[in-house]
């Protein structure tokens, strides 16, 4: 690990325990800062209710002042109830469809992320995933925290366990044999991010408004490494929250996760030619071997800032 590296673990890694709520509350309304909470959904009525109540709960109602101004959730296209549970909630649930018709919505939970900036108003931007089990409120108002004690931080992501079933330490599998060597071999200097692609983030808007969003699963990746080139690393931290349980995907999904996130790397590090944006999976059929060919996601959104409506949303 890099000298530069070693040093920022010890300067910018903390937990959420090491800034108490009254802290927070305290320099929230010196500073004046303004929170929203984000929850990008899809088909999630059986977590997003309880994760939106323990928001409202702990961070809202149950305080003098609240420490978080708004909850957000996204919806982008589920057929179950989500919609209705996180309105009962207490969310403000709005349409991935409603957000800039002007330009037509495409699949992939970096596409409803970057939509967010349009219709959140926080000066502080928390990305909550919506299938958390046992949810606790630390996972928001410890990563929150070094954004409103300390004016140098930007983007502070999550670390946690994340066990597998009933393994400890096992989860992120796609962490460990994809991200981890890239992030190493290409960006060593973020090698002490213990979870790169853990989808609890927060992050200044005025940073988020000038990076591109990849439209897929890649943009966990992609917002660390552009936040990396355009802030620094010691703008940077991570804050150990506890444990992450949360719905696991299959093989095949990880592997389409896995072919997202290395495109998203290999446009970094090249910003030329493309490698061919498909992927050939295998399924057994009655009759053998079955290949399903899938795309990976190619595309990415620009800046924020860069967007006309959102310019004349600021004016106003």
């Amino acid at each position: 690990m890099l000298e530069e590296v070693e040093r920022w673990l010890g300067r910018r890694s903390w937990t959420a325990a090491d800034r108490p709520l009254d802290q927070l509350l305290s320099a929230k309304r010196a500073a004046g800062t303004t929170v929203s909470v984000v929850l990008p959904a899809l088909d999630e009525e059986a977590t997003v209710g309880a994760i939106v109540e323990t928001v409202r709960r702990d961070l809202v109602e149950g305080l003098p002042h609240p420490l978080v101004d708004e909850v957000v959730v996204i919806d982008s296209g589920s057929t179950d109830r989500t919609a209705e549970v996180a309105a009962k909630a207490g969310a403000r649930v709005v349409h991935r469809d409603e957000i800039l018709p002007r330009i037509p919505a495409v699949p992939g939970k970096g596409e409803v992320l970057w939509r967010s900036l349009m219709v959140t108003t926080g000066d502080i931007v928390c990305f909550v995933d919506a299938d958390l089990r046992d949810f606790s409120a630390a996972f928001v108002s410890g990563i929150v925290g070094p954004l409103l004690t300390d004016p140098e931080i930007h983007f502070v992501k999550a670390m946690y366990d994340r066990p597998l079933g009933d393994a400890p330490g096992q989860g992120g599998r796609v962490t460990e044999l994809v991200a981890r060597p890239l992030l190493n071999l290409h960006w060593p200097q973020l090698a002490g991010f213990v979870q790169p692609l853990g989808g609890e983030y927060a992050v200044r808007r005025s940073l988020l408004e000038r990076l591109p969003f990849p439209v897929g699963y890649g943009v966990e990746l992609g917002l660390l490494v552009d936040a990396l080139h355009t802030v620094g690393l010691d703008a940077l931290a991570q804050v150990d929250v506890g444990v992450r349980l949360h719905r696991h995907q299959d093989g095949r999904a990880l592997g389409r996760m896995a072919a997202a996130i290395y495109r998203t790397a290999q446009v970094r590090l090249s910003r030329g030619h493309l490698v061919r944006p498909l992927l050939t999976q295998f399924e057994r059929g009655p009759d053998g071997f079955v290949p399903h060919t899938y795309p990976v996601d190619t595309e990415e959104r620009p800046p924020m800032r860069e967007i006309e409506e959102y310019a004349v949303r600021r004016v106003a």
